[in-house]
């Protein structure tokens, strides 16, 4: 399997029109992080900050380790250990969604408004993640579960799948 670091991911499909599918905005989202520290009595450091942006440059999934390089490249005074520290209280305040795909390694992504109402389809062939617009989750999470009894407070949907041409030829036109 190629190295994990190296995996490429993308958006395909588009999110369903809700009223909160609203993008937010960089610096918005910079605030309510900031806004998130003081009140859950952290300090708000440069290296914060610099995590902070390197993970809202992102377009794709990364790993901690490729925030650590990105926010390094921001604020050479980054430690290893801020980011750790940091990728938990940004999931905590919603401003990043973590994906776990089941190989001991979590990729992380922005939550920027869009609906988080999605599957995750992982090539294991590819080494590429695709995310779809699931709209039917958020129903069937709630149906199954007020059958039990029980209200869902979070759910995910993720297929690993392997590539039809890869299987047929060898080759991937997706893999880089």
């Amino acid at each position: 399997m190629a190295n994990l670091n190296a995996r490429r991911h993308e958006r395909i499909d588009t999110p369903r029109g809700e009223p909160d599918s609203r993008p937010v905005s960089n610096a918005a989202a910079r605030d309510k992080f900031r806004q998130y520290l003081i009140k859950k009595g952290l300090r708000v450091t440069n290296q914060r900050l610099a995590i902070f942006d390197a993970a809202f440059e992102r377009k794709e999934h990364f790993t901690a380790e490729q925030l650590l390089d990105y926010a390094r490249a921001l604020d050479d005074s980054v430690s290893r250990a801020t980011v750790y520290r940091t990728l938990p209280i940004m999931t905590e305040s919603a401003l990043l969604r973590e994906v776990d795909i089941g190989t001991g390694e979590k990729f992380y992504h922005p939550a920027t408004g869009e609906s988080t109402q999605v599957a995750q389809v992982v090539c294991v062939d590819c080494d590429k993640i695709f995310e779809i617009s699931a709209p039917f989750m958020e129903w069937y999470g709630s149906t199954v579960s007020s059958k039990l009894g029980l209200t869902p407070v979070s759910q995910r949907l993720q297929v690993s799948a392997q590539c039809d041409a890869f299987r047929r030829t060898g080759n991937c036109p997706r893999r880089g």
